[in-house]
């Protein structure tokens, strides 16, 4: 499927545009491009596989541009077939201090790429969102509550068969840019205590790989408007502390520094309202679009009493891992792997 055809990754040059090329590279893609802000990212990425893999990075071309500015976007969207949406403002803090520069990403910025696939006559859309859409209580986990019904809402206004437009959701992911995983080890390097929010809080725990694995179980069996969410594991965020310092430097010491702006307990993935239409996959659940208009009046000789058994899925009710799951997982990420090595030599 993926033949002579061009994909385009938003925010491409962060832990998910890189984790695709890690998969796609090699592939039969024509064409991968990289859309991001930041042209010193592109450079970096750019060098970084004209070293590794020279002849396949002739297949990477960079467009510096910005979701916000739709004129961007259509500069780069010409003749693509598919896109992957992973452009957004993700740091929760900052979003809480900061809410219209969320809003204008993750939401003005979602629909001016809907917009402009739909008009270039993209063939698919996979859009990223998080776990922090779920009932949210911060201002990045709201910005992306509506980016996802952005998603929905858009793809009423498109013909599937023309261009399908879906989204995936997922908790964290470990070692990506700006998470705790990299935080931690950074801290052992430099002798200071390892800063946890509050050691009961619990995570979804998923891989960059995994990520990809989502969004091409999406790419591959989503209809348009749905919303795909894995099945992930959990853990108290004492048990990845304590998973980290065992791998790095058993007893390292700790700090317990409070919940920071906007933070919750536990994060959800499906809500009991998604579980009354939510389809089980097997490692996945599929939430299908409310297809009904605005007209509520047929519906009411035409309701559906019948109502799944599915609960609220969150990082509370869901597999919780102990330290040696933790490490196990950690050991398959490629950046604890290399610090790890780092480590061990210079100790």
């Amino acid at each position: 499927m993926f033949k002579d055809k061009i994909l385009l990754i938003t925010g491409g040059t962060g832990s998910f545009g890189n984790a695709v090329l890690d998969n796609f590279l090699d592939s039969d893609l024509k064409e991968i491009r990289i859309f991001s802000r930041d042209e010193l990212k592109q450079d970096n990425m750019r060098h970084f596989y004209q070293q590794i893999a020279p002849e396949a990075s002739k297949k990477l071309k960079f467009f510096i541009g910005d979701v916000r500015d739709i004129n961007s976007i259509r500069n780069a969207m010409y003749g693509v077939d598919y896109v992957f949406h992973a452009a957004a403002l993700k740091q929760v803090p900052s979003c809480e201090f900061f809410p219209m520069e969320a809003v204008k990403t993750n939401v003005f910025g979602t629909d001016n790429v809907l917009t402009a696939a739909i008009e270039a006559g993209v063939k698919k859309v996979v859009c990223l969102s998080t776990d922090k859409a779920a009932y949210p209580v911060n201002a990045m986990g709201t910005s992306k509550a509506m980016m996802e019904k952005v998603v929905v809402a858009k793809s009423r206004t498109v013909d599937p068969a023309k261009t399908l437009i879906c989204c995936t959701r997922y908790g964290n992911v470990l070692a990506s840019r700006g998470s705790v995983v990299p935080l931690f080890i950074n801290q052992i390097r430099d002798g200071k205590p390892l800063t946890v929010t509050d050691p009961k809080m619990t995570r979804f725990i998923m891989t960059l790989q995994e990520a990809v694995d989502l969004v091409m179980f999406a790419f591959n069996n989503a209809e348009s408007g749905d919303i795909l969410v894995q099945k992930a594991p959990a853990s108290t965020i004492a048990v990845l502390r304590d998973a980290v310092r065992e791998l790095f430097k058993p007893g390292h010491p700790d700090q317990v520094i409070g919940i920071r702006h906007g933070e919750k307990m536990y994060e959800t993935l499906l809500t009991n309202e998604e579980c009354a239409n939510a389809i089980d996959m097997g490692n996945f659940y599929r939430v299908p679009a409310d297809k009904r208009d605005l007209n509520y009046d047929k519906y009411v000789t035409d309701g559906d009493e019948e109502r799944n058994t599915l609960v609220e899925f969150n990082s509370n009710n869901t597999e919780l891992m102990d330290v040696e799951a933790v490490k196990e997982k950690l050991l398959t990420v490629p950046l604890v792997r290399d610090e790890l090595a780092k480590w061990e030599a210079h100790s």
